[in-house]
């Protein structure tokens, strides 16, 4: 964020329900409820014209809102996330989206728990600072903003046809940045951008889900360069 302050406004939300935003007892948990927000958002801060950045959930809750608002959006940054074709769940999400089941799960989910489960599965040990700020946010409305958002979700695969048909023939700029060892979005969907998008898909050797944490100067390195070649290509500024 303070690098790309330097040449660019840059703004990171918590969406609802997640980080220090509100969680709301009323909300459209799906991905279009989420584009919406972010619809409304974007008009809030008068943003004209933007370069997303998405992570996860955030590709198809950027990308739906992108694919109705096109003439808004400037590149993409892709980081373990975009279009998903065939995508099936995984183990966590299943367990999510199982009703009883996922409520207990999310009881047992101490902070314990959570660094045991997320480390097993990421090629290195996260830091514990980045463990502590995800266990200090998971309040019970938390916890229950996941089941929503994963029981509104039917099918990420269903969205890889209306955002291609949306986005495609813009061609937008993006660079796909994909960590070879997640085990939640495998790597074989990096290459899949390049059907929706003019794509510089580059696979990051011992990173998971989080290539932001396991290697942030990395991924400092990757973007920032991107970002900066768009600025220049459009001429203005967006954020």
């Amino acid at each position: 964020m303070a690098a790309i302050g330097g040449f660019a406004r840059a703004v990171a939300p918590d969406l609802p329900g997640y980080g220090r935003s509100e969680r709301p007892a009323r909300f459209d948990w799906s991905v279009p409820g989420y584009a919406a927000f972010i619809g409304r958002l974007v008009d809030q801060l008068g943003l004209e014209r933007v370069h997303l950045v998405l992570h996860d959930f955030g590709g198809p809750w950027g990308l739906s809102w992108a694919a109705a608002h096109p003439q808004r959006v400037a590149s993409v940054v892709l980081v373990n996330t975009g279009l998903l074709p065939d995508y099936r769940w995984h183990t966590f999400a299943r367990i999510w989206r199982t009703p009883l089941l996922g409520e207990l799960f999310q009881l047992m989910s101490t902070p314990a728990v959570l660094r045991r489960a997320l480390n097993a599965q990421n090629p290195r040990p996260l830091p514990e600072a980045f463990i502590e700020r995800i266990s200090g946010y998971a309040d019970w409305a938390h916890r229950q903003a996941v089941l929503r958002l994963y029981r509104a979700t039917p099918d990420l695969g269903a969205l890889v046809e209306p955002l291609t048909r949306a986005l495609g023939p813009l061609r937008l700029p993006a660079l796909v940045l994909w960590g070879e060892a997640d085990p939640y979005l495998p790597l074989r969907y990096a290459q899949a951008q390049s059907v929706c998008f003019d794509a510089e898909v580059v696979p990051l050797p011992g990173c998971g889900h989080w290539p932001m944490v396991d290697d942030p100067a990395g991924f400092i390195a990757r973007v920032l360069p991107f970002l900066r070649r768009q600025l220049r290509v459009g001429g203005a500024a967006p954020a």
